[in-house]
């Protein structure tokens, strides 16, 4: 397994992993212009750092996006993506990729990593294994449009 910095070079290569992804497992409806679009964005963002995860036969088992993010006192690392191949699931890669990623992130100066996540058993099982606990101190607030 090899894991290392992702950049625009490498959409194309996530871009199957994503679209299959969310289409088939988070019932979404991404094309490959909008998934394109979604991740160009984030790789692009100023103080962007985001992981690409191989297998040994240089096939994408998963990724991780997202950026460094200044506050007045401190450097948070907003998380904004982590995508694991479904065949490549509860098999330590999301784990594995996780670890890596903290261990960099942490290294770079981040006091923190940042995330939104789908409030469901299999995200809460995922993210609670690696550490992650709610913040009840901030609260995602939405308008939707009509």
């Amino acid at each position: 397994m090899q894991i290392r910095e992702m950049n625009v070079g490498d959409i194309d290569l996530v871009l199957p992993l994503y679209i299959e992804y969310y289409n088939t497992y988070e019932d979404s409806c991404w094309t490959e212009e909008t998934a394109k679009k979604r991740i160009k964005q984030v790789l692009t963002i100023e103080d962007s750092y985001s992981l690409i995860m191989k297998d040994d036969n240089d096939a994408v088992c998963g990724f991780a996006m997202g950026y460094f993010k200044q506050y007045d006192d401190i450097i948070g690392y907003t998380l904004e993506e982590i995508v694991i191949a479904y065949q490549c699931q509860n098999k330590g890669l999301g784990s594995l990729l996780m670890a890596t990623l903290e261990e960099k992130v942490k290294d770079a100066g981040a006091a923190c990593i940042e995330l939104q996540a789908v409030n469901d058993e299999m995200h809460e099982r995922f993210y609670g294994k690696a550490g992650f606990g709610n913040a009840h101190n901030f609260v995602m607030k939405v308008k939707w449009f009509e």
